[in-house]
């Protein structure tokens, strides 16, 4: 029985559908949901650089619990929240190894070959290295 999911979120469409999924997985097993949102330096830049060395992350907890409960009224009694900074897939991975989670659910964005090939595939990559079962959410 599945009694805690991971969910990489980045606030696009396809994480809130995962972030749904493995909310109503969690309603129906008892169980819960770590939510994690991972900043990439290399894909924000400078900006992402000053955040990380002067952000908390206090503020941008409450904003993004804000916004799973707009989605899920009661989000907070049922998600942990952490925000990481790292590669997406490394960072996922790592979060299931330390918070014993025991399935991932993540949402998969279509991009074209050239765009895989230069950015790479979270889900893909975590639907490689993970040692749990993963739902890819679409």
């Amino acid at each position: 029985m599945i009694k805690y999911s991971l969910v990489g979120y980045d606030g696009s469409d396809s994480s809130r559908r995962a972030f749904q999924f493995a909310i109503d997985l969690a309603r129906c097993s008892g169980g819960r949901v770590r939510v994690v949102s991972v900043l990439q330096v290399t894909q924000s830049g400078a900006d992402a650089c000053a955040l990380m060395m002067t952000d908390t992350g206090e503020q941008r907890v409450r904003e993004l619990l804000a916004e799973l409960k707009a989605m899920v009224p009661d989000a907070d009694k049922l998600v942990d929240i952490e925000l990481a900074h790292g590669s997406p897939g490394d960072v996922l991975l790592t979060q299931v190894q330390r918070h014993g989670v025991d399935h991932v659910a993540i949402g998969h964005t279509e991009r074209g070959a050239l765009a895989r090939w230069l950015l790479g595939s979270v889900s893909g990559d975590v639907l490689a290295r993970a040692h749990v079962p993963v739902t890819v959410v679409r």
